[in-house]
Parts: C-alpha cells; structure tokens; sequence
C-alpha cells in the first residue's frame, strides 16, 4: 500500500518543470543509441543551436515575441557543414552581430587618410593622428608574431633533428621494432626561448614542465627506450608499487604450489629439487663484517626470479584438459561471450589483472536472471523455468543449491545429457514453484556453483501491486476555538491496480488483539480527534469521504496518530494534527495616530483605546481609518454598538466595580463605523472607516464596542469522550474604542482684511477694487453681502452665495464718493449659521478740481533800496473739473511782519480756468526797507485743494568791514621783511570798492608798511585775504602804527592797528656722536655742557667722525670759524692736492681702480694729518664759513691717531659779533700700533686683526717648525715688546688670574737676557695707574693714587695684577725668541715663533688641532711720550691692549688613503678549477698567482714615509713610487714575511701598488687538515647548498717613519668541488654468463666549480678478471659473487667517493636480456 495524497499536489509541478526541460531530451535519447564518439558530438551539437537559435526559444516559452527591428540588418553567416572546423565567424556574427560584420577602416583607406592629412577640421586631424598610432601599433604587433612564428619554427625543426638523432643511436644498440609512442623526450624546452613566449604572454614549456633543469648535464651511457618506461597517465592509472607487490607475492605463491603438485606428474624430480632447492657457490671479494645480507635478493629482484623460474618450467609441461583452467584462458576453454585475450609478447610476465579478468569471466548464464511472481493470490501454487546455458567452449559441471524460505521450491533438473555435464552453448532446467500464504512480499534466491571463482546468484521476488491510497499521511485539521468543533472532510482515493480492504484504529490500540474489537461503526476517537469511517474497502479507482472532528481544549497544537491496515499485511500512520486558539483582536492601525487623555481628563473605564478627532464645524465629517487585525486563524462573526461613557473620577490606585459600569446606548451620538457587522477572516487585517459629523454646537464623547457573535466557551481539560461534551456560545464584547469630538465655529478670513483705496479720487467717479474671501473651515458656508448708499455707494459683487471648505472666492467693491475727503466705513456680511457677521472695512479719499502752479517759489534776487522788479507765473487745472480761484498774500505773513498793506501788487487776482485750462498772473515786488523778505502767496480753490507760492526777497545797502582790526606781527627781526595776513569782507550781496592809504603813527619813519594789493572791488559776500609786509628799523616795541582803507558807499575809513617787538641773532650749536644723543646749547647762552669726546675705546688708526651742528634761529646771515687749540692740523696738510697716478684713462673707469685710489688718497691725508708727531690730530671739514638765515649746517670733525693713549683739547668757535665758544675734545685711544702686515690704509670701522699664525699639518712626533714674523711700527714712538706664549684653557673653576709682581713686571733686559734695572729702583709707572678704561685692575690702584698726590716722584716696588683668566704660559708647544724686542718708530724688528708637534696616542685617527697664542706687552722707555700734562697719557705693561698673535698648527697620525681599480674591498675570489688548464691532458698548474692593483694618495698636506709588510700566500709589488731621500732605491716584490724598502710619498701625490695572491696545490690540500691544526688565516666553509669554501684572510701592513701602522684588510675565497655518487652501493643482480649489464650511476659537483676527478677501482680479493666497472668490460664467464670497491678522487684535493659494486653470474637463460632470447 502507498499513498499518494501529499504528493499530488506536486505533480503539477514536476510535470510543468518536466515541460520546460523537454527541449534537451531528443538530443539526450538519440546520444544513447549510438556509438561513444557519436553521443559525444551530438550534445554539443544541440548545445550550438540551442545556443544560436536559444534566444528565441526561450522567449517563446514566457510569452509572444517583440521584435525589435534593427537599424540595417545583416546576414548571419552559415554554420560550417563539418563538425571538426574551427571556424567561429558564424557564432561571433549570431552574438555581436554589427560589432563583428561592420566593415573596418583597412590598410589602403587608413594610408590614404594619413597621405591626405592637413584639413582645417581639427577633429578629423585628430582622428588621423590617432589612426596612424594605432596602424604603426598594428604593424608593430604584426612583427611581433611573425618573429615569434618564426622562432618557434626554428624551434620545432632543430627539436625534429635531435629526436631523429637520438632514434638513429637508438637503433644501433636495440634490436626491437619501435612502437606507435614517442621513443625519447622532447627536447622542444630546449630549443625555444621561454622568456620570449612569456614577454608576449604566451604558453611556455617551462608552464607545463615542474622538473628543475640541473646544473650540469650528467654522464652519458645506455639508457631505456622512453617507450619502455610508464608514463603520467599510465603511473596514475596503475597499481601502486607496494599493491602490486603483495599482488605479485601472492600470484607467485599461488603459481608456485601449483608447479609444485603438477612436477609431480610432469617433471623430473631431480630436475625440480635442483631448481627448486640448489644452492649457488658465493665468491667473496673481500673480508666483511656483515655479510648476510649479501645472501638475499630484494623483494621486487627476488619475485621477478620467482616468475621468470616459473615461465621457464612451463616449457616443459603437457597439456592439460582445458575444462581444468579458468575459462577464457589460454590453456583454458575460450568463452563464448568476451573475445579472447591477445597473447602475450616474449618476456613479458603475467600481471595480476590479467588473472583477475580471467577469474570474472562467467561460465553459465541464467535465463532469466531474476525469479519474478506477481498477480498472485492466496491458495494457488506457480511454477516457472529457469535455463543455464553454458558459455565456454567446454563442456561443464554445475551445482544448483535449492531456496531456502519455505515459500519457494526447486524442482528437478534437465540436462541435454547424460551424467549431469552441459555442452558449450547448450542449456538445463529447473523449475521453481511459490506457495504464497499472504499477499504481501516474498524475497529468496537460488545459488549455482560452477568451476569459476564466484558463485552465480539468482534471485527470486514475488511481489502484488499494492493498492495506492491518496491520503496524506498528515491529516492537517487546521484551527479552531477552544470549547468549539471543527469537522474536516478529506477525499481517499485508491489509484493503484488492486482492491484492498482498510481499517483505521488509534496507535495505542495497535497490535489489536483482533480486528472485531477495535472496528467501530461510527467515528475512531482519540480525543480530540475522531474519524469517521474506521473500516472501508477501495477498489481500483473508487474513492471515499473521510470526516475528521476536531474539538480543541487546550491552546496548545493537539496531534494524535492513527493506524490504517491493509489486508495486504502492510500499515500505515496517519496523523492528525490541530490548533486550538482563543479570540485575539489587535488594533493595529489608526491613521494618524492614536490620541491620549490629557492629565486630569475624565475618560472611560474600561474602554482600551482613546481616539480623538480634531474639532470640526457644524454639518462637517471627519473620518479616520482603523485596522483591526484577527490574531486567531478562525473567521469570527462580530457587529459595533455605541454607547455612552462610564465616568468616574478614581483616586491612584483606586479600581472600579463591576456593579459601577452601565451600558446605554448613546441616540444622539455624532460618531458612525462602516462597516457595523460582518465576519473577520482568518489571520488578516481588516479596514473600518469612523466618521465624526456633529450636528451642533458641544463636545461629543461616546465608546464604540466590538461584539463577537456566538462565540463557545472553553471545555474541561479532564474531557475523555468526544460524546460526552457539552457545548454552548455566547455574544462576547472584545474590543472598546473610546472617542472624542469637538465643534467648532467657522473660520473665516479675508483677503485682505481692510480695503484702503491709495489715492485721491474725483467726486462722482465710481472706483472698483477686488478682495477674496477664504474658508478655511472644516464645512461650506453661505454668505449675504450688505450695502451702503447714504452718502457715499458702496456695493459688493457677487452679494450672495457658497464657498465650499479650504476654497477662496473673488469679490469686486463698487464705491461711488459724493463729497470730497478721507472716507472710512464698515461693510458688513451675514453668514448662515455663524452668530457673528464678517466685517470689511474700507477706507477712501476723494477730491474736487486741482490747480497747479508754474513755479514752485518766487525768486525776486537782490533788491537796493526804492527798486521795484515783476514775476510772471502760469496757473493749470489738472482736474477735469472747472476750478474758481483767487490769489493773495498770506494774512499771517504779514501778521508775523507786522504790516498791514502788502508789497504786492497781483494781476489779475482771481478768476475761473476751464477744465485742463491755464491762466497767466503777474506779481510786482516794491523795496521799500532793507530786509530779508520771506513771505508766502495763497492760491484759494473753490470746492479744492488750497496752493500755496513762497516769494524771496533780499533788500540790501553797501557795508564792509575787516575780520581783525589789529595785527600783531610776529618773527619780526631788525632790518628783515615780515609778513602778516589780514581780511577784508564785505558783508553784503553788492560790489564794493576799496582803496589802502599810507602809514600814520609815531613810529612809522622807522617802519616801512606795504599792502598788496593796494586797491580793488570786492564782491557780493567775498572774503578776500591781504598781504602785509612790515619792516622794522628798530629793536624798539612797535605799539603807535595805524594803516587806514576808504570804502566806496561808506561814511567811515576802516583803520587797521599794527603792532611788534623786532629780535636780534640767535645761533645754537650741537653736537652729534655716533651712537649717543645730540647735546644742543644756544649761543649766547651756557655752553659748559657742550663736550665733544670721541669715546673711551677708540681703536687705533682708525678714523672717527664727529658732527658739530651750527644753527641759525634768526633770519640774519652771519660769518663762523673753527679752530683747535693743540692738536690741529698743521696748514700745509691742508694745501696738499692729490696726485694723478700715472696709468692709462681706461684703466682709472674701473670700479677696483678707483675704489682703490681713494683708499691711497685717504691714507695720504691721515699721514699728512699726523706728521707732527703728536700721535693723534684733529680735523674740521669746514674750518671757516657763512652760517646763512635760518640755516643749519653739519660741520664734519674727524679725529686721527697712530698710537695708544688718552688725549685732550679745546675746540674755538666764533660766529659773527658773538663771544667765542671753548668746546672741551676728549678722546681715548686703544691698540697696538706695531702689526705683522704692510699698513696701506687706514680702517674705519673696525680694529685691524693680525692674521692667525698658522704652522700647516704635521706629523705627529715630528720636527720643530719655525716661523720667521717682521714686526712693523707705524706710530711716532720706539715701542718695547714683552713676549709670552699662552695655551688656551677654558675652565669653569678658574675666571681670574692673581699676578703679584716685585719691581716693573717687565724690566728691561740686555740680549742676553739679564734685567738691566734693579729691584729696588723700580721705573716710574705713573702712567699705569691711569684712570682710563683697560681690561686690567690693580689691587694698589687707590694707594698709587694717593701716593701720587703727595709724592709723584715715588715709584711702585710691588705690583699687584687681578686679569681675566684666558690660557696657561706654556713653551712647549710654541716658543717666540727673543723674548724682549724694541720696534723703533717707523721701522721692523723681526721675530721667529717656533712650532714643535706633540706625538699622538694610537687611538687617534684624525688630525688634532692644536691652538696657542703670543701676547706682546707694550712699554715705553721715554717718559715724555708717556705722559704730557693736560694733553695726552698713554699706559704700559699690563694696563695697555698687548699685541696678539694667534697660533694655529695641526698634528695628525701618518696615514694614507687608499683606493682600489674596483668597487668592494681587497678581496680575490677564485675557483679550485682555475688551476685546471683548457687543455686538461697537460695537468693541473702547480701555482696560479692574481693581482689586484691597490692606489695609494697622500691626501695630507706632508709627506709619507713608509714600509709595506704583507705574508704569503699574498705578496705586494710597487710601481712608479718615488723614491725615498732616507732609502733609495727602486721598490721590488718583496720576499714573504719580509718588509720592503722605505717609500715615500709627497703631498697629493698617488702610487699604484700591486696585492696578488697565489693559488696552488699546496693550499688546497689544507682543506684535509683536522680542524686543530688548521693554519692561521685559513677557514673552512659549508653552505647549505653543498659548496665548500676556503677563506684567506691576511693583513698588509704600512709602517711609516713614526714607527705607527696602518692595516689594509686581505681576503681571498677560493670555491673548491665537493663530489657526490647518487649512491653508495649498486648491485647489478644476476647476470647471465657472457652478458654485460649496465647501471646507471651519477656522479654529482655540488659546487659551482668544475672537478678534475678520476675513477680507481678496488682490486683486493677479486678473481682476475672482474665484470664490474664504468664502461663495458670483458663479460663475465664464471657463475659467481664478484664485489669490489669504485672510488672517485679529485686532483684539487676533494673528499673521495666510494661505490660498492656487487654482481652474480648465472648460466640460467632466464637472466638473459630480453633482446638476445
């Protein structure tokens, strides 16, 4: 039995999706009837149409075709007619369509658009521009493949000529025919380039090849045919190696008991015990320790002897009856249903799979294979016959093994013969019965054992077709309320082909203990199911209707399973399943939003949601939209009511009452839900529309209730028996929605809410104007306009009508004015149902006719007194009105003047003008007084706007008067003009003349004043300014001067008053000093503070500048002179012009030139300047001069000196008739007057620095340098110099230095040295102890100054110095002699300074800067150059600036720098090969020697003296080394361990040194030292890879004439072979006597040199002629053990080899090779 009820819905769709794919099954069946090569052509054949014609099919099967057309079609190509084209056009075309057949721009259209170039269209130039990259592209491309293509055919030929090579070779040494497959390897990688293919993105043989090329190509010899080896695939495909050993292991065991049950009957005894069992004499070539091993073959050895025994036994055997093997065998029967297998080549042994083939062949066949019974019934027995053929080609036994079920039975057998055997080809019987006792299914089978390995099978099945029922096996009643009942019917159908007979039974009743006890009539329960029939019988095709109920108790999902059983022994489950479900209503949706209570606000009891409407007018509807949505899967019946609130007022935490809540149904409710009633589906969301339309004006409030109708109340859980349950339904409310509502008035606006009609409009006119009324409530309003017709009309259109919600309505206001004015009034509107009208107010201003006047004001100008003038005005009526009118003078103006008659006489005065009419007035003004007249004309209108004409008037008479009737004149000045301004104005709008008349007053023959100009007009209101020029002869204050001016029209002159004190000369004189402030006094005046001082550190023979700054504060010009007391400069110096030098005009233009002849020209000047001898002078650029008026004039003062000391005097300055001013000249010279360099001109800036003292670079150790220095005075005086060395220190402990000095600190000494003075009469040194500025303090400064004040003539027995510490005395590093030196004036002394190199530690690799200084204290022997009295002071010894001289020198180590012919260090790289020569039968070289050239420079500033020390295996040579002047001498190589002679090298200077070194034989036998007795310098290396090294490392060694060292690092690296055998040992096996055999073994050079190696082979205990060697050999005739020893040694002292050889000698021909059988 099988059901079929839930897979049909399923069908349906298996068979649209079985539609839908038919379009591959004719390609699929037809693949199927043909052969393998046809089925795989056909499937890609249909996949190419369907891929070309697949578009269009496809779009068919969803629906008619669009075509769309295309823009020009074009012809698809054909397809190819053979299969085996590679032609694609026609798929290309069918895909890309225009893409692919478009034509293309060819070689003859793109040379012709490249030869016709040079249009004005810029685009097509560009086009041609990229179309001609783009062709040499392609041609470029083009080139490319044919090299390629080329290359790869040279490629392949050179390949094909290799391949014939190698097969003509291999044709000589084998005698077999070559097969079909390649005979050798590709030599193809070989010949191609693979970085060409790869550059142009091609396939390489280095793609596909993964074995590594090696480094060197091994020895040649014999090698197998690659035909005779496995390939990939075959290597792939094959037994692995240790499968097929166990195979051939078992094979050959098997074989091996075989042979030895047949020798008993087909070969000798003796022959098979010697075979078999004999035992080989063993030949040992020498002692062993373990030689057990030599005994026994290897496993694959040993097998492969095994076979070949075998092979040769079966020789020698009879034949057998073929019935005996396995058949399709060669010795066995061939069968008759596989063809035979092709036999086996000469050599070859048997394979496992050929023996396992030869098993599986079968012997009988069964017809039928299988035992097959249907449409059986109970009681009846069947019988049917099963043949066995027999398929070899021998007659065969069987045996047929019965069934064992007692349901089955074998009868006898028939043969076609006697004795049970069956003839090739020919068949027996058997006849099988079945006794079925149910009709259920029945499994046995029958087994015929026969001379193969297996055991043939035949099976035997009954088996009745079940009847197929199409009922689900889950019987899904859905869902259903609890406490309700549910009944689902399903159709069961019987769609098999046999009758069955069915009952349904609860699960826990299964197994039943008979079928009477659980079929019922009615339903099967098993709450909360039942079914309904339990018992029925189908026949095929005839369906019944099952009922299942279903009555819910719990929430929970109820399944309960049931039986049904067949009559055919089979059951099957149904199961039942159900949901039961309580009422479940959400509100899911209001739109809008669900609205909540305010605080406070009372709202319903029990009601869960809260909706509140916005307020609305009257007669309006608002709706909101609610989803409700079913939870449960059960249709719920339901209907609304509305009722009234319940309102209570609870206290928090307060509940309410049951017994509280009334329900009322609220009549005058303004809330409505569609729909009322009606049925919520299962599952789903349903829509309600709730409507507000209040009816009046109050708040609404009510609560909508949803009822669910007849809905059942929940069972007991304890319910056993559906019959026992009651049932009962009820109205249940589940939903409470409470609403709210409010009404509001109408809202109303109008647009805009005031009319105020802009302008004056006339009387009578009507004057419309638009506005808009909005109604922005919530429903349509009705509207009733007014009107006003009392003295203005006032009127609305439309006056009545609807506007609808959110709409505007237009309206036009009609307003007629009856009288002119401003007008503003109220227009009212009713609106139906509103308690209050909508107000309009409109605001308005009409006027009657206008005048217009011609002119705005009336200018009558300027009036003199009695004039009379008349004005002319036009008058226009704009209006269209005819306008009265009358004209005036304006009462209140001549009120305000305080006249009664007004000056104006007006024609005509008043009249009428016509509408746009004019009229002409004219007005006439009478000046009667002065005045400013400013009145105002009215122009009265009748029924009109008043005009108003202002009138100007201006009534003058002559006035003038001056802004200042006194002048006081200042900056007035004896006998010089001064000038003041005065002002004359007229005060009135009337020309005016004036005149000026001459001084008068006491004082005027003493002055003399003059006006310009002196006459002429002024005009209306002028302000005119006038120069007065006055001068004064007299010092006397002008007070009594008066200047009268006549004005024409004026009674009076004006008179001006003048007024002034006249002043006398006033010079001021300042000075002005570089980087101070300037000093100013007034002459006469206090000039005490005036001080002209240069400084008080003036740094010798250098020019200082002064300004002395004279100026004149009084207009009066005055004559000056300057004049110094002492130092002046003398008059001749003064008179001296400079010469022309005597040098070409071209020459003197150059800036170099001329710059350098003004130095000359300045040092000249200061050398005259100071020819006196008083060692400073001073010097006014202007001596004598006119100081004009008001003139300030910087007079430049330079002072000069040559020697050091403090000077003083007065400078004398007279300016006109003034007293003569004393200016007090101070000025303090320091520095050193003597200087190591040529004076050629004189500084003025700054001191003049001696140059730095500098000794060069020494060597260190080296000799004393000494410096000759000319000392040069340039002053007036012999000066004495002190010397003392110093070296710099700069200590933080040590700032000052205490020197305590007993009689002068320098006394003088003779030339030997030896003080001249005695202590006890020290000279004076009043000068010393001067108070002028110096660096150097003395302790005894105050006692010497008080000692000089009682007794000058004391002198100074101790002297105390406290001086800034700078350095320590030392002389061991710079010396100066002599120590004392008198520099005479004008004149040289010479000095020598001594240098003496320090010697320098061995850490120090550089030079060492060694830095000192010499101080020379001044002293002067005459004391009159010392000190003059008021004039001049100059200080000594410690208390004067020293002269000092910077010494500089630099020590470093010998040390030269070196520079190699290449990059990298000295370093030698060679091979072990090296020493092998091209030609290697001549013998290795015994001595190979390389030199690298080493350059030598001398970078330092002296020379080198040197040795060069180096040890073998390196030696040195020199080339063009100069020679040394301590050991000359030509350089040769030296002997090793020996230093050459000494070289020297001078100052930037180079010399080529040539470092070899030398390989030979004796240093690479040191790689065979053990690792303690390794020589120095020599190290053994082993890299990962396998190469060896030898490493040299030595020293070259410089050793200069300081006895210090300089090392140059050596280092050679030598890569020596290392040899390695692929094996240690080689066993050639068993040879045949005669025969040679060959085993490839390869010798390896791990490094990357080359190996001179030889081969020596072992002779000790072998017979005296040995079969083992590395080329062919006399053959082996004795049948024994040979064993020897190969060793492999190098000639470049490599590690030896050693190979074992092992071999045997047979006379067994199966040893032989298989070429010579």
């Amino acid at each position: 039995m099988e059901t079929g009820g839930a897979e049909a819905p399923q069908s349906g769709e298996s068979g649209s999706c079985a539609l839908g794919a038919a379009t591959w099954t004719p390609a699929s069946r037809v693949a199927r009837g043909r052969s393998p090569s046809e089925a795989t052509r056909l499937p890609s054949l249909a996949y190419s149409e369907a891929f070309h014609y697949g578009f269009g099919s496809r779009a068919r099967r969803v629906g008619p075709p669009t075509p769309q057309p295309l823009p020009e079609p074009h012809l698809l190509r054909l397809r190819p007619t053979s299969l085996r084209t590679q032609d694609v056009s026609h798929l290309l075309t069918g895909v890309f369509r225009n893409l692919y057949t478009d034509e293309v721009v060819g070689a003859d259209l793109s040379a012709s658009l490249i030869k016709a170039r040079g249009g004005e269209d810029a685009r097509h130039e560009e086009f041609v521009d990229e179309l001609r990259r783009i062709r040499e592209v392609y041609k470029q491309r083009l080139d490319e493949v044919e090299m390629l293509e080329r290359h790869i055919i040279q490629a392949r030929a050179r390949a094909l000529a290799e391949k014939e090579r190698i097969m003509q070779q291999a044709k000589v040494h084998v005698l077999e025919n070559f097969i079909t497959v390649p005979p050798v390897k590709s030599i193809f990688r070989w010949c191609v380039d693979s970085e060409l293919l790869q550059k142009h993105h091609l396939i390489s043989p280095d793609d596909y090849y993964s074995d590594t090329v090696p480094f060197c190509s091994a020895p040649k010899g014999v090698s197998i045919p690659g035909y005779s080896k496995l390939t990939f695939s075959c290597e792939k495909h094959s037994v692995p190696k240790k499968h097929l050993t166990k195979k051939l292991e078992a094979s050959c065991e098997e074989m091996l008991t075989k042979v030895k049950d047949e020798l008993d009957y087909t070969v000798d005894s003796q022959t098979g015990d010697l075979s078999l069992k004999g035992k080989c004499k063993t030949v040992k070539a020498g002692p062993s320790k373990n030689a057990k091993w030599m005994s026994h073959l290897h496993v694959p050895q040993r097998e492969l002897e095994r076979l070949l025994l075998v092979r040769m036994e079966s020789r020698n055997r009879f034949l057998k009856n073929p019935r005996f093997f396995p058949p399709n065998t060669p010795q066995g029967g061939k069968s008759l249903l596989f063809p035979p297998k092709k036999p086996m080549l000469t050599g070859d042994f048997p394979s496992g799979d050929l023996e396992e083939s030869c098993v599986d062949t079968p012997v009988f066949l069964a017809k039928p294979s299988i035992g097959f019974f249907t449409d059986y019934e109970i009681g009846p027995v069947y019988e049917m016959v099963i043949s066995l053929q027999n398929t070899t080609a021998t007659s065969r036994y069987l045996r047929v093994i019965p069934p064992s079920t007692p349901y089955f039975a074998l009868g006898l057998g028939m043969f076609p013969g006697k004795g049970g055997m069956v003839a090739p080809g020919m068949t027996c019987q058997y006849t099988v019965q079945f006794f079925p006792d149910c009709l259920g299914d029945f499994d046995d089978f029958i087994l015929v054992e026969t001379q193969s390995a297996h055991t043939l099978l035949i099976p035997l099945q009954a088996r009745r077709p079940p009847p197929v029922l199409t009922l689900s096996p889950v019987l899904d009643c859905g869902y259903c309320l609890i406490g309700g009942m549910k009944i689902t019917r399903f159709i069961c159908k019987n769609v098999g082909f046999s009758v069955g007979k069915f009952c349904i039974m609860p699960k826990k009743s299964w197994p039943p203990p008979s079928f009477r006890a659980v079929a019922t009539i009615g339903f099967v329960e098993q709450p909360p199911f039942g079914i309904l029939p339990s018992v029925f019988e189908l026949a095929p095709g005839q369906a019944v209707c099952m009922e299942v109920l279903f009555l819910p108790t719990s929430l929970e999902k109820a399944e309960q399973t049931f039986i049904v059983v067949c009559d055919n022994c089979q059951i099957k489950e149904l199961v039942t399943v159900g949901i039961g479900q309580l009422v479940a209503l959400d509100l899911i949706y209001i739109s809008g939003e669900e609205s909540h209570p305010e605080p406070g606000e009372l709202t319903d009891l029990t009601a869960q949601h809260f909706i509140r409407f916005e307020p609305e007018n009257l007669q309006s509807t608002a709706r909101k939209q609610l989803i409700i949505r079913n939870a449960t899967h059960v249709e719920l019946a339901f209907h609304w009511q509305i009722m009234k609130p319940n309102l209570q007022s609870l206290m928090p935490g307060e509940t309410y009452s049951l017994d509280s809540l009334k329900y009322h149904p609220d009549r005058e409710t303004a809330f409505s839900i569609l729909p009322e009633r009606g049925v919520l589906g299962p599952h789903t969301d349903h829509e309600f529309i709730l409507t507000f339309s209040p009816h009046e004006l109050r708040d609404f409030h009510s609560v909508l209730q949803m009822v669910l109708e007849e809905v059942p109340e929940p069972l007991s859980l304890e319910l056993e028996n559906l019959k026992d349950s009651s049932f009962s339904v009820d109205d249940v409310i589940v939903l409470e929605i409470e609403v709210k509502g409010s009404v509001e008035p109408f809202q109303l606006l109008l647009e805009p809410y005031a009319l105020i009609i802009p302008g004056e409009n006339y009387v009578g006119i009507n004057v419309k104007k638009d506005f808009k009324m909005w109604n922005n409530s919530k429903s349509p309003i009705r509207y009733l306009w007014g009107k006003i017709s009392d003295c203005h009309i006032i009127e609305v259109e439309p006056c009545a009508g609807t506007i609808e919600p959110n709409e505007v309505e237009d309206f036009e206001l009609s307003f007629t004015g009856g009288v002119p004015g401003p007008v503003s009034q109220d227009l009212l509107c009713e609106i139906q149902n509103s308690p209050s009208p909508v107000v309009l107010h409109i605001e308005a201003a009409f006027k009657g006719p206008a005048l217009v006047i011609s002119v705005s004001a009336l200018q009558f100008g300027l009036l003199r007194l009695g004039q009379k003038a008349t004005n002319s005005i036009q008058i226009q009526n704009i209006s269209q009105l005819p306008a009265t009118w009358c004209m005036k003078e304006s009462p209140v103006c001549l009120q305000e003047r305080h006249e009664d008659v007004s000056p104006f006489d007006i024609e005509p005065s008043s009249g009428q003008i016509h509408p746009l009419g004019e009229c002409r007035v004219n007005i006439t003004l009478e000046a009667k007084q002065c005045q400013r007249l400013q009145t105002v004309l009215e122009l009265e209108v009748v029924n009109g706007t008043w005009s108003y004409l202002p009138v100007y008037a201006e009534v003058q008479e002559p006035y003038v008067y001056l802004q200042s009737s006194h002048v006081e004149v200042r900056n007035l000045y004896l006998g010089v003009p001064a000038k003041a301004t005065i002002t004359l104005i007229n005060g009135t709008l009337l020309p005016t003349r004036f005149h000026w008349s001459k001084l008068l007053g006491h004082q005027a023959s003493v002055c003399t004043a003059k006006v310009s100009p002196r006459r002429g007009t002024l005009g209306p209101s002028e302000e005119r300014q006038l120069n007065l020029e006055l001068t004064a002869h007299t010092e006397e204050e002008l007070s009594d001067l008066a200047l009268p001016c006549t004005v024409s029209g004026m009674k009076e002159p004006l008179v001006l008053g003048i007024s002034g004190k006249p002043q006398g000369l006033q010079v001021a004189i300042a000075i002005s000093m570089e980087g101070s402030d300037s000093s100013t006094a007034l002459w006469p005046g206090h000039l005490e503070e005036l001080r002209l001082d240069f400084g008080s550190k003036v740094p010798l023979r250098t020019r200082m500048n002064c300004q002395l700054i004279l100026t004149n504060h009084s207009p009066i010009q005055t004559p000056f002179t300057l004049k110094f007391e002492y130092f002046g400069s003398p008059q001749n110096s003064l008179n001296q012009k400079p010469s022309l030098p005597n040098m070409p005009p071209a020459l003197l233009k150059t800036s170099r030139i001329r710059e350098h002849l003004a130095k000359r020209e300045q040092l000249n000047f200061m050398e005259s300047m100071l020819s006196h001898g008083k060692g400073a002078a001073f010097f006014p650029h202007i001596s004598q001069g006119t100081l004009g008026a008001h003139q300030q004039l910087s007079i430049d003062i330079t002072g000069y000196a040559n020697m050091w000391g403090e000077y003083w005097d007065n400078l004398i300055c007279t300016v006109g008739d003034l007293p003569p001013a004393v200016i007090p000249v101070h000025m303090a010279v320091v520095g050193c007057p003597i200087s190591s360099q040529r004076t050629t001109y004189y500084t003025t800036d700054q001191l003049q620095k001696e140059p730095i003292i500098r000794f060069g670079t020494q060597v260190s150790g080296g000799d004393t340098v000494t410096r000759v220095l000319r000392l040069n005075n340039s002053s007036s005086c012999d000066i004495r110099l002190d010397w003392e060395t110093y070296t710099p220190e700069d200590r933080e402990d040590r700032l000052l230095e205490l020197l305590v000095f007993y009689g002068p600190p320098f006394p003088l000494r003779d030339q030997a040295g030896n003080d001249l003075s005695c202590p006890e009469t020290p000279e004076s040194s009043s000068s010393f102890w001067s108070s002028s500025p110096s660096n150097t303090s003395d302790s005894s400064h105050e006692a010497a100054q008080s000692a000089e004040g009682s007794d000058r003539a004391s002198q100074k027995i101790i002297s105390v110095v406290l001086r800034e510490h700078d350095g320590v005395p030392a002389d061991h590093l710079y010396c100066i002699s002599p120590k004392q030196v008198v520099v005479p004036t004008g004149g040289s002394s010479t000095i020598s300074i001594s240098y003496t190199p320090m010697v320098l530690g061995p850490e120090v690799l550089h030079k060492v800067k060694c830095v000192g200084y010499a101080l020379g204290f001044m002293s002067l022997d005459d004391e009159v150059k010392r000190e003059l009295p008021g004039r001049r002071h100059r200080l000594q010894d410690f208390a004067a600036g020293p002269l000092r001289l910077d010494l500089c020198g630099y020590v470093r180590p010998a040390q030269l720098s070196m520079e190699l012919d290449y990059g990298g260090g000295v370093e030698f790289r060679h091979q072990a090969s090296d020493l092998i020569p091209e030609q290697p039968c001549t013998g290795v070289l015994s001595e190979l020697v390389t030199t690298h050239h080493l350059k030598l420079t001398n970078t330092t500033e002296i020379p080198q003296y040197f040795q060069l020390l180096v040890s073998r295996p390196f030696s040195v040579s020199q080339e063009g080394a100069s020679r040394s002047r301590r050991a000359p001498g030509p350089g040769r190589e030296e002997e090793p361990a020996t230093a050459s002679k000494q070289l020297v090298l001078h100052p930037q200077e180079n010399m080529l040194v040539n470092v070899s070194f030398s390989l030979s034989l004796e240093l690479l036998s040191y790689q065979k030292l053990p690792a303690d007795q390794m020589l120095p310098g020599v190290d053994i290396r082993q890299h990962a890879s396998g190469e060896k090294e030898m490493v040299f490392t030595q020293s070259l060694l410089l050793e200069y004439a300081n006895h210090t060292t300089q090392v140059v690092p050596l280092r050679a690296t030598v890569a020596v072979p290392e040899l390695q055998l692929s094996t240690s040992w080689v066993d050639f096996g068993t040879c045949f006597v005669n025969q040679e055999r060959v085993r490839e073994v390869y010798l390896m050079n791990l490094s990357g040199c080359r190996s001179y190696w030889a081969v020596l082979m072992g002779r000790l205990g072998l017979p005296p002629t040995s079969c083992a060697g590395t080329s062919p050999s006399q053959p082996c005739l004795s049948s024994e053990l040979y064993e020897s020893t190969l060793v492999v040694e190098g000639m470049l002292g490599e590690k030896a080899c050693t190979l074992r050889l092992r071999g045997r000698g047979s006379y067994d021909e199966r040893y032989m090779s298989p070429h010579q059988l």
